[in-house]
C-alpha cells in the first residue's frame, strides 16, 4: 500500500488546480504546468487539498502492485508542480579550472572549457540561466525535471576529473581526488 500516495497535498494561496480530461493543470505566479494522470488513478480537488486515489481493487494483486507504484509517483509529481509554480527550482553549477569560464549570449550559454573552441548550449524554453563571476552558473525554472536535465547536460560537457578536479560540478559536490604517480624509481 502506498503511504505517500494517500497523503493529501495542500494547495497554497495563489495557485489554481484543475483536472480535465485526465490531465492535471497547475497555475501559479511563476508559471503553468500540466501532468497526465496515469491509468487506474484519479485526482480529486476538494477544500484546498488534492487527493490522489487508486481505483484498482487490492484483491487484483498483479495490477494493484503496478498502480500502487504509480500512485506515489503521481502524488510526488503533482507536489513538485505546486512547489515549482510557487517557489521555482534552482541548480547551481561551479566551473573549476584555469581559464574556464561561462557567459550568456542571447539564448545561448557559451562555455570556454579548454577545448579548441567555445561550446555553445542553447537554453531551453522555460529555463533561465544566470552567470555570476564567470564561473558560477544558476539554472532556474518552474519544472523540476527540465531544470535538473539541463543542469546535467551542462555538467556532462566537462565532468570533473579526479586528478586536478577541473571541470563543471554541482555546488557542494565532493570530488574524490586520486593520487598521481610518484616521480622516478626509488632504491
Amino acid at each position: 500500500m502506498s503511504r505517500l500516495g494517500k497523503k493529501p497535498i495542500d494547495i497554497p494561496d495563489g495557485v489554481n488546480v484543475k483536472v480535465e480530461n485526465g490531465i492535471v493543470y497547475v497555475e501559479g505566479k511563476k508559471g503553468k504546468l500540466s501532468q497526465e494522470i496515469f491509468p487506474n488513478l484519479s485526482v480529486v480537488v476538494e477544500d484546498k487539498k488534492i487527493f490522489v486515489k487508486n481505483l484498482v481493487d487490492p484483491k487484483n494483486k498483479k495490477i494493484y502492485r503496478k498502480t500502487n507504484a504509480l500512485w506515489g509517483l503521481l502524488r510526488s509529481l503533482i507536489y513538485n508542480m505546486i512547489k515549482g509554480v510557487t517557489e521555482g527550482y534552482e541548480k547551481i553549477l561551479e566551473i573549476h579550472g584555469t581559464g574556464y569560464k561561462a557567459e550568456v549570449k542571447g539564448k545561448n550559454l557559451v562555455l570556454t572549457l579548454g577545448f579548441t573552441h567555445p561550446v555553445e548550449v542553447e537554453i531551453p524554453e522555460g529555463i533561465s540561466v544566470e552567470v555570476s563571476k564567470n564561473t558560477i552558473i544558476f539554472v532556474r525554472g518552474v519544472d523540476k525535471q527540465k531544470v535538473g536535465e539541463f543542469a546535467a547536460s551542462i555538467r556532462r560537457i566537462s565532468p570533473p576529473e579526479p586528478y586536478k578536479g577541473k571541470g563543471i560540478r554541482y555546488r557542494g559536490e565532493y570530488i574524490r581526488q586520486k593520487v598521481t604517480k610518484a616521480g622516478g624509481a626509488t632504491k
